[in-house]
């Protein structure tokens, strides 16, 4: 099963140690044993840019969607076997312990012949 785990940095956890904790030991056990598909830093809140677009007018705002001390830092797709590998996995990365790291299982889409997905969830009048 494919997860997708968010890297959150938390300024209120303890600070992260280069020296001791290195990101890259992680990487490279998690990709020897075939589980990290791709991951990659973030730019910083500050680089962000917020798209949508209500009442039919594009809006695009720089910065977070929402203000909040956390923020994503970054990412990781894995592919595990299980719930409890993603977690095992997971409790090995240094931001476990300097941040919060957050796993979502992949949702694989299927539209039907409208373009519409067949397992949407969302009650009838609210689909559009």
């Amino acid at each position: 099963m494919r997860y997708f785990m968010f890297v959150v940095a938390d300024p209120a956890a303890e600070p992260y140690d280069h020296e001791q904790d290195t990101i890259g030991q992680w990487v490279d056990e998690m990709t020897e044993r075939g589980i990290s598909i791709t991951g990659e830093r973030l730019r910083p809140v500050d680089d962000a840019t917020t798209v949508r677009i209500r009442g039919g007018e594009l809006l695009v705002s720089d910065g977070p969607y929402i203000e909040a001390k956390e923020w994503v830092a970054g990412f990781d797709i894995l592919e595990c076997r299980d719930l409890d590998e993603a977690i095992e996995v997971a409790s090995k990365h240094p931001m476990a312990r300097f941040g919060t790291l957050e796993l979502r299982p992949f949702w694989p889409l299927q539209l039907d012949d409208a373009g519409r997905p067949v397992d949407d969830v969302r009650p009838e009048e609210d689909r559009a």
